[in-house]
Parts: C-alpha cells; sequence; structure tokens
C-alpha cells in the first residue's frame, strides 16, 4: 500500500526490439491492484500518430493516456520528428504542475528511433535496439538480449521474451499485444 493507504497499481511488462528492419514493441495485458488481478486484457501498446508510432506504456491507466494524448499533439506540431517530439514533452512532463504528477514510463519507436520516456526527465535511445519498462521490465529485457543473436526476428523474440516474463513475473500475464512497424 502507498503512503495514503490506497492499494498500488501494480502492472505490466512492456518490450521494445529492433532487429532486421523492424520494431516490435509488446505488452501483456494484465492490472492488478494490491494483490488482486482486476484485467487480464488490457491494451498497453498501441498505434500513433496515424500509424507511423508505436507505443507502450507502465503505470496508471488514465496517466499514459494522457501523456498518449501530449504525444499526439507533440507529434502534430513536429511531424515526423520522434525524437524532438518526446523531448518537448518530457520537458512538459517535467515542468508543468499537472504533468509531473502522473506515474507512467512509455516506450515510443518510429521507423528510425526507439525511446524510453519517464517523468524523471529521460529520454533515452537503447544502445542495442532493446528496451524494456514495468515490473516484468528486466526479465523481458534479459530474455531478449539472450535471444537477439539467436536467428529468431524481432517479433518472435518479443513474444518468446515477455512469455518468460510472464511465468516469472506475478505481475504479468501470457495476454500479449503486439505492433510492429517495417523499414520501408
Amino acid at each position: 500500500m502507498s503512503e495514503d493507504a490506497t492499494p498500488r497499481m501494480h502492472a505490466t511488462t512492456i518490450l521494445m526490439v529492433r532487429k532486421g528492419g523492424r520494431v516490435v514493441i509488446g505488452g501483456d495485458g494484465q492490472v492488478s491492484l494490491g494483490q488482486t488481478v482486476v484485467k487480464g486484457n488490457a491494451r498497453k501498446v498501441r498505434r500513433l500518430s496515424k500509424g507511423g508510432v508505436i507505443g507502450g506504456f507502465a503505470g496508471s491507466t488514465a496517466d499514459a493516456f494522457t501523456l498518449f494524448e501530449r504525444l499526439e499533439a507533440k507529434l502534430e506540431q513536429y511531424p515526423g520528428q520522434l525524437t524532438r517530439a518526446c523531448v518537448e514533452l518530457t520537458k512538459d512532463w517535467r515542468t508543468d504542475r499537472y504533468l509531473r504528477r502522473l506515474e507512467a514510463m512509455m516506450l515510443v519507436a518510429d521507423k528510425e528511433v526507439g525511446l524510453l520516456l519517464s517523468g524523471a526527465g529521460d529520454v533515452l535511445e537503447p544502445e542495442n535496439g532493446i528496451m524494456a519498462i514495468g515490473s516484468g521490465g528486466n526479465y523481458a529485457l534479459a530474455a531478449a538480449r539472450a535471444l537477439a543473436d539467436s536467428d529468431m526476428d524481432a517479433e518472435a523474440i518479443v513474444r518468446r521474451s515477455l512469455a518468460i516474463a510472464a511465468d516469472i513475473c506475478v505481475y504479468t500475464n501470457a495476454n500479449i499485444v503486439i505492433e510492429t512497424l517495417e523499414a520501408e
């Protein structure tokens, strides 16, 4: 429980893998409130910017939707410039009195770049094209790194890594949603 005696929302594993001209973001569907699973088929991965960007979130659902809406607005303001849009969103997230209370993390990607965004002001690009967030993120990240040099494609790596995370993390399930972008 948090300090105010409200059950903490635990949720999710989101994984991004870039390999072979594809970028894939996948996430599980479990939402837990305290020690109870309240939903098993939440959709935490989606397309943004008319399908040109994919993203996934970990944390409060309402907060994540607010951030996705803000990111959409930044992408309209800076079309084709995902990094710039994310930097501008993160600056707002850190300085706006309302936004800085939002509790979520996001992974977003277009055909060229993949980024992790946080309320701490982070806009991070993975060195090896693999990044994960959420309660099962480290399990999925380790699995994906181990599978990266295999013959598996990006989607297969994401699916297998999320399945491994679901077997280990009690806040992650095997209801996996995947979004993919292909290089042109």
